[in-house]
């Protein structure tokens, strides 16, 4: 039994709960014994989750939790869990549904007062000292003088809980054709913000899962306004403030409608889907800014998160250190004007008009974010310079900021590894090395994959969710399983060695067996041998990443033009039809399940190379943008079913086929894209 006396969390890993390991506040981590204790104890539980990149849990953990006259209060009267998000969704799952029932919105800090059994009835995000004291006080005394009240409220909203998650298979279920979906994206495209991309409102996310559908649309279709729309979106967003143009990489989200200011922090999962995202659309256009806008992302990862084992970690905090010792949001990131003239000097004119050093560019307090607005060869007209030498101006001006930055004090780093981001971040690197070609992105992907493979994958064909300082601990989430399925698919495809595939196929068979709901054909969040929580969530909706299973029900489909005899085609049209009303009813949200139906109901295409010159011929091939295509290669034999019988001696031959129905076998590139409509 831990002792109830201490704050516990000092014997955890997670950099989150380490932050709060020396509060006055007696925190536990979410373990079953604590759990049983406040049972025993019949004590209510204050269960507060947050994130170490997140803002607002700082400002609370400093005016209330490092505090002792709170403390006093919650000591006296809850067992206080502290929970990392990050490393437990599924618990954040449930208690965000419920902090949305109860509120109508939700965010971080996200804190929860429950029954001992963990049954919430009560839920805040951010509170101020004064009013949480208050509040903790109130709900004490009514769980003491009419607990039978609280309790009632508690079972609704368990209720409720169930509720809201369920998924209601239509009674004649269909799979979404394609003019279904020109009639969504076409009711969709009323809440563009043409101009500055995204949406017409504030705050502003990237939801790379969006983009990536819509240029996949935009592209089959030939959709001139879609297209216009999506490279609208990532222009903007590549020349805003949410872009760090001095070290790459994104932050989580900006502020304003403009890109211009971000919330600071920045996260591995966004990045690696902005990777993917911006070198498919460097394919698809051909778009300089696309391409250097993934090189100085991969960087920033590089640079950054990378630890020596070859996987990433987690995130940079919003917050630093500003001379002065003061812990602020955005200190590591901006810049005064007086500071940029004295270290650009005579420079400074062009780097004020490129970044806008002017109200355009103005945050607060003197302080500037770096934005574009406007294209580079229109600029470089305007001050009179060859595009080359402003080129030159600019990286020479960035590379002077970057060493100056580098005096100042970091954002804290959350340096747990998570495998779900790192599934993401690989299929990121995957994407970049197969468009832009770059060897070094394919080497990063392959120490990536090999990590997952030597650490994260269990004896019995199962995941862990988290790795820190050698061991991993958490058992994993469907996330997890999806993310890496999908990371290793892109691995197969740029490499053709068939280990990626086999491995793709053992997890993906082990989610079937473990995750499965019977009654919808989807998979829950948590597997079969996990601890029972108030309920098994289905993760359905496309949010800032991919819901778990989209983006497995695409795996599916993907593997079943690989091994068309293993079931997996039934599976996911089963999850297709499951999701009908919902992708209908908000298109919004259900992006990657409406790229899955674009998938299957337009043609797809799978290329097989067979040959000594494989490789090279693939990699002309997967230079285009091809989002209706995958790829089978080999120098030699194979068992595989798309390449099964199709080796010849000294040739290397291209088939292009249909649900397995080839075409001639053919030596020339250029034919196999005529018959792609490339």
């Amino acid at each position: 039994m831990t002792n109830k006396f201490t704050n516990n969390l000092i014997k955890e890993t997670s950099p989150y709960l380490l932050q709060h390991a020396h509060n006055p506040v007696q925190w536990e981590a979410w373990h079953p014994e604590v759990l049983q204790r406040a049972q025993e104890e019949n004590k209510l539980l204050l269960i507060s989750i947050g994130y170490a990149a997140c803002h607002w849990c700082h400002v609370m953990e400093h005016e209330c939790f490092e505090n002792e006259e709170v403390a006093q209060t919650m000591n006296a009267h809850f067992i206080n869990i502290k929970i990392d998000r990050e490393e437990r969704p599924d618990i954040d799952h449930i208690y965000m549904d419920a902090l949305q029932m109860m509120t109508g919105s939700g965010g971080w800090p996200l804190n929860i007062v429950a029954l001992p059994d963990g049954r919430p009835f009560w839920g805040a995000t951010y509170v101020k000292k004064e009013a949480w004291i208050q509040v903790l006080q109130q709900l004490q005394t009514l769980y003491e003088s009419d607990p039978a009240k609280i309790k009632g409220y508690a079972e609704n909203m368990e209720h409720g809980l169930r509720e809201i998650n369920a998924i209601t298979t239509p009674e004649n279920p269909h799979l979404l054709k394609t003019s279904d979906i020109t009639q969504i994206v076409n009711d969709w495209s009323n809440y563009f913000d043409t101009f500055l991309g995204g949406y017409k409102r504030a705050p502003k996310f990237m939801m790379p899962v969006n983009m990536n559908f819509l240029l996949h649309y935009g592209v089959l279709q030939k959709d001139a306004n879609i297209q216009e729309y999506v490279h609208t979106t990532l222009t903007r967003m590549a020349w805003g403030g949410i872009f760090d143009h001095v070290g790459g990489g994104f932050s989580r989200y900006s502020v304003d409608t403009k890109w211009h200011v971000p919330h600071f922090e920045k996260m591995l999962y966004d990045n690696g889907q902005l990777i993917s995202l911006y070198a498919k659309g460097y394919a698809a256009t051909g778009n300089g800014l696309y391409k250097s806008t993934v090189q100085k992302t991969v960087a920033f990862l590089e640079e950054e998160l990378l630890h020596e084992n070859g996987a990433f970690y987690s995130s940079l905090d919003a917050d630093s250190l500003t001379d002065n010792g003061e812990l602020v949001e955005g200190a590591y990131y901006v810049w005064q004007e007086k500071q940029l003239q004295e270290l650009l000097t005579d420079d400074f004119e062009i780097f004020k008009a490129y970044f806008n050093i002017n109200s355009y560019g103005f945050w607060e307090e003197d302080h500037y974010v770096l934005i574009r607005d406007g294209k580079h060869t229109d600029l470089a007209e305007q001050l009179q310079m060859t595009e080359a030498a402003l080129t030159e101006k600019i990286e020479h001006c960035l590379q002077v900021l970057q060493k100056e930055r580098s005096k100042r004090k970091p954002p804290r780093l959350d340096d747990k590894i998570l495998t779900s981001w790192n599934g993401l971040a690989l299929k990121g690197l995957t994407d970049a090395y197969k468009f832009l070609g770059t060897h070094r992105y394919l080497v990063l992907a392959n120490n990536l994959a090999n990590f997952i493979l030597n650490n994260l994958i269990q004896e019995d064909g199962s995941l862990f969710h988290n790795f820190k300082n050698g061991k991993a601990s958490i058992t994993a989430f469907l996330e997890d399983y999806a993310t890496v399925v999908q990371g290793f698919l892109g691995l197969y495809e740029v490499t053709g060695q068939e280990q990626w595939l086999q491995e793709s196929v053992g997890l993906t068979d082990y989610v079937l067996n473990h995750f499965s709901d019977r009654e919808t054909g989807l998979f829950f969040f948590t597997s079969d041998t996990d601890e029972k929580l108030i309920r098994r969530t289905l993760e359905v909706a496309d949010n800032v990443i991919p819901s778990s299973n989209s983006i497995m029900a695409q795996n599916l489909f993907l593997l079943s033009k690989y091994y068309p005899e293993n079931g997996y085609q039934q599976r996911f049209e089963r999850m297709l039809a499951s999701m009908d009303t919902a992708i209908k009813k908000n298109p919004q949200s259900h992006a990657n399940w409406l790229q899955l139906a674009l998938l299957h109901q337009e043609h797809f295409y799978e290329i097989a190379i067979v040959g000594d010159n494989s490789a090279e011929i693939r990699e002309i091939l997967q230079k285009n943008y091809l989002p209706n295509v995958i790829f089978a290669t080999s120098k030699g034999k194979s068992k595989l079913p798309l390449l099964k019988d199709r080796h010849v001696d000294q040739k290397t031959l291209i088939y292009t086929c249909q649900n397995g129905a080839c075409q001639l076998p053919t030596e020339s590139t250029k034919t196999v894209l005529e018959l792609l409509n490339v």
